[in-house]
């Protein structure tokens, strides 16, 4: 459904004049970065817990954790 529709609205698009591509811009960018702002929340308690221990576990024994460097 999701192919279908873009598919349309990108043959709306392509057939628009370029007049109207100038003001079809706008909306189309404020469209654009609210979908790509994330909505980030703070930490729970529990989650606040969770990251301490993880560092702690750190501390104790960095060599049982994986560096990000070797994960791909």
């Amino acid at each position: 459904m999701t192919t279908a529709l873009r598919k349309e609205i990108h043959s709306i698009i392509d057939s628009m004049p370029d007049q109207s591509l100038s003001a079809l811009k706008p909306l189309l960018t404020f469209i654009a970065e609210d979908y790509w702002k994330p909505i980030i929340e703070p930490a729970s308690p529990e989650e606040i817990a969770m990251a301490e221990e993880r560092i702690k576990d750190y501390e104790r024994d960095p060599s049982s954790f994986t560096p990000l460097s070797s994960v791909k």
